[in-house]
């Protein structure tokens, strides 16, 4: 598209994923053919569930010791926080920019959340996380990695290790991603990923939880509705770990089927590969919009994180509230659909943290800022790499036509 043609439309469509593989699908059929779709289902104990594979194959990919596969991200999170043995009314600091998912499940297991601001490169802020932790004596943070977007993780780790804060990770934007060669989710506890339809891999809804924490691993298993049957679980800690707990830990049945297990399990041999797809899209669109304005700007990313853009953030400081209501106007009209995080009501996925009744709330001025002219855009690997560089020029041509 030249950058003169200011009428051209974008046709593509922004939720349309890829088909699942080929290889997925038969592993699938295989399943309901089979008939058994509970993970605990097996001919006998000595076979491995599909499910059982999976948490083999994560772990390994995670390189971490345990892996737990359960019905959704946001279920993955509340078992963390239960097996880390968070009490009824316990703050649990979260950043304020993340996803109404991750406020409702502290909720859901009786915490408190309390918000921390976030930076303008869209990272929990330190400072003020640091003084959140002194006003509020929390000892756990749920960090949620909001987009993709990775804070220095080494400097958080040791925030939190010198305050004594346990961490555990938000993961569903970060699945394939890494901080200085390490990978996303294992710099604390417990992390949490999810598989639900827009995430990395895709089974439609589902879950999975990795650590290296023996005790809170087996809680989880436990908790996940394991029904004594823990030694099925391969990437699992020893028995006798069990043996310690199994009495005191209810069960909260929210296990993943063997149906979602036989989707993913092809999909994880393929997630490297479209990392590096989903940054090609994600740099063809930057370098659309740095090319063809000034007044867009993207997030700076911490020289050694390497992230898993599936969707694309920038903010355009200049303009009021109607130049933002025609700019999001505009751009659907030329079939380019974005959200904006700025909007005081829910807008499907898009929320802003002052809109959940159910929590306290406090002001957070930097946070208010960075999300009012803050969009958004979601990259599905549906588009080519021209499409993603369309789309940018698209976004430039309408901001700089309003104002």
């Amino acid at each position: 598209m030249s950058q003169a043609d200011t009428t051209q439309r974008f046709t593509g469509n922004f939720t349309q994923q890829e088909p699942i593989p080929e290889d997925a699908i038969a592993a699938a059929v295989a399943v309901m053919q089979g008939g058994r779709l509970h993970r605990y289902n097996v001919q006998s104990p000595e076979e491995l569930s599909e499910t059982a594979l999976l948490e083999i194959e994560f772990a390994r990919y995670q390189q971490q010791p345990y892996c737990l596969a359960c019905a959704s991200g946001g279920y993955a999170l509340q078992l963390a926080m239960r097996a880390w043995g968070l009490q009824t009314g316990e703050p649990v600091l979260t950043n304020a920019f993340t996803l109404s998912p991750v406020p409702g499940a502290i909720h859901a297991v009786g915490g408190k959340p309390v918000l921390v601001e976030t930076t303008s490169e869209l990272v929990i802020d330190l400072e003020h996380l640091q003084h959140m932790i002194k006003e509020t004596g929390a000892r756990l943070l749920l960090l949620s990695h909001m987009r993709g977007h990775l804070a220095d993780m080494d400097a958080l780790c040791d925030l939190l290790q010198q305050h004594g804060v346990a961490l555990i990770e938000d993961c569903a934007h970060t699945m394939g991603a890494s901080f200085n060669g390490q990978k996303s989710g294992t710099h604390g506890v417990m992390a949490c990923f999810s598989t639900q339809t827009y995430k990395h891999i895709n089974s439609g809804e589902g879950g999975l939880l990795t650590s290296g924490e023996d005790e809170l691993m087996a809680k989880a298993i436990v908790l996940s509705g394991s029904y004594m049957l823990y030694e099925r679980h391969p990437a699992a800690p020893p028995l006798p770990v069990f043996d310690r707990i199994k009495l005191q830990t209810p069960n909260c049945s929210g296990r993943m089927d063997n149906l979602r297990a036989a989707i993913l399990r092809p999909q994880l041999s393929q997630l490297d590969n479209n990392a590096q797809r989903w940054n090609e899209r994600h740099d063809a669109f930057s370098q659309a919009l740095e090319h063809n304005s000034n007044s867009i700007r993207l997030p700076i990313r911490h020289p050694l994180a390497y992230e898993v853009p599936s969707s694309i953030q920038f903010s355009i400081d200049r303009f009021t509230d109607d130049d933002n209501q025609r700019f999001l106007d505009t751009c659907m009209s030329r079939g380019v659909e974005l959200k904006w995080f700025g909007a005081a009501a829910p807008a499907a996925y898009t929320s802003r943290y002052d809109s959940w009744d159910y929590m306290d709330h406090r002001p957070l001025p930097q946070t208010d800022a960075v999300l009012s002219r803050l969009y958004d855009c979601r990259l599905p690997l549906t588009f080519s790499v021209d499409d993603c560089s369309t789309i940018g020029t698209v976004i430039s041509q309408v901001e700089q036509s309003i104002g």
